[in-house]
């Protein structure tokens, strides 16, 4: 199997001060971070399409202010993690397989589980398997899917667009693809550019991105489980955890309405819709996220 692995140098200038943490899983050189107090509750957080763990980068220092161990994984193909070049190597199952991985060899417990975007059916799914690491759960826009989901327009032509070069850049341009979809006026997109930008270099750095929105369930096959998406979203509201929602206003891959249904389905779970955010809600609003959960820890 060919891997790309980005060279170090790729990610020296960003504002990102952390001690990377490596596992050999799979064959593969696996990032997270391991930031906070090694005796303090855990947070788990979990990036989607087409980020990494970057994007938790102004959530961690407020969450470790509050006394939490931020655990934040690269998957396969994304970040500081290598990078698989056959797309078809990438699927749910294994992004799932191998979180549970971390999970074993830290030994988490005590987690608050924090998802958006293809992080909820990864993290999500890791939850409702192995629900005794778990405490509380922070769901951004994302999703699971289920018999009569109406995906958005926004994804439909997302998934149209993310494997045509002509329509993305020549190979997928991720830092111009997150940086242009942000919405707060305070949100600095130069830096978003660079940092989205600095994993990747090349098309065949960009396979597992590529994957992602190629195995969407409405496209047909089961690379995305469609199937143990349905039985997670069944029984997320069994599990008795806490739960808070929160989504972007101006998302339009999953619009506000979808976490607002979802939430109403979920006992006593909660809900807040974040002004001037988009998709990358974390970046448009990441710390009044964790001002917000100030009330609940």
């Amino acid at each position: 199997m060919d891997i790309f692995r980005t060279p170090d140098e790729a990610f020296e200038r960003l504002d990102y001060p952390f001690r990377p943490n490596w596992r050999e899983v799979e064959g593969l050189r696996l990032h997270h971070l391991d930031e906070g107090p090694l005796d303090g509750p855990i947070a788990l957080l979990v990036h989607g399409e087409p980020t990494w763990s970057y994007l938790y980068r102004k959530m961690i220092p407020a969450l470790v202010a509050r006394g939490f161990r931020c655990i934040a994984p690269d998957h396969a193909g994304f970040g500081k993690s290598d990078k698989p070049t056959d797309e078809t190597w990438y699927d749910l199952r294994g992004h799932v397989r191998r979180l549970s991985h971390l999970a074993a060899d830290l030994d988490l417990k005590n987690v608050t589980l924090f998802v958006q975007d293809w992080g909820g059916p990864i993290g999500l799914r890791l939850l409702v398997d192995e629900p005794e690491r778990f405490e509380r759960v922070v769901i951004m826009s994302t999703w699971l899917h289920r018999d009569g989901y109406n995906y958005s327009a926004g994804i439909r032509q997302w998934a149209a667009r993310a494997n045509d070069p002509a329509e993305l850049g020549g190979d997928m341009d991720v830092g111009r693809i997150v940086a242009g979809s942000l919405l707060n006026p305070k949100v600095n997109r130069r830096e978003a550019f660079a940092g989205y930008s600095a994993p990747f270099d090349g098309y065949e750095s960009k396979a597992g991105a590529r994957r992602f929105p190629s195995i969407l369930p409405f496209r047909g096959g089961q690379a995305g489980d469609p199937l143990g998406q349905q039985h997670c979203f069944e029984t997320l509201p069994k599990l008795g955890l806490p739960m808070h929602f929160f989504w972007g206003d101006g998302d339009i891959i999953f619009p506000p309405s979808d976490g607002e249904h979802w939430s109403s389905m979920i006992p006593g779970s909660t809900i807040d819709i974040m002004k001037d955010a988009g998709h990358f809600v974390q970046e448009d609003a990441g710390l009044d996220i964790i001002n917000r959960m100030d009330k609940y820890w």
